[in-house]
């Protein structure tokens, strides 16, 4: 059986773990995700994945939008996270950004672009 759970220990939530991964991370886009990756750093202390969601303020003026989108972010990472460590590997600190200021019709589309986005990943 799968494991569904978006357990707190995979939850990004560190400043100092956030900041090496825009230091040193690598950006990837694909439609309306962005993903920030930072693979198996000496100076991450990780034995799983690390995952954190954002949505620019900018873009989606109020709380509530930006709250929707992601919860969806995280219900993709969460249903697929098979994939993403697949793609990605174990030992992963990664970040996910919203970057279009349209609020996403479904949740069938936002699930498509990430697995879209790991896909792309995966080929290289």
């Amino acid at each position: 059986m799968q494991n569904f759970k978006y357990p707190k220990a995979e939850k990004l939530k560190k400043k100092d773990e956030i900041t090496l991964l825009f230091e040193k991370g690598k950006w990837k886009n694909s439609g309306n995700l962005r993903i920030i990756i930072l693979k198996h750093h000496p100076e991450l202390l990780t034995e799983n994945v690390k995952l954190g969601v954002s949505v620019s303020k900018r873009y989606f003026k109020k709380a509530v939008h930006r709250n929707r989108i992601k919860r969806l972010l995280r219900e993709c990472y969460r249903l697929n996270k098979d994939l993403f460590q697949e793609c990605f590997g174990d030992k992963t600190t990664a970040m996910l950004f919203w970057v279009s200021p349209e609020l996403p019709e479904k949740f069938q589309d936002v699930e498509a672009q990430f697995i879209k986005l790991c896909q792309a990943q995966k080929k290289n």
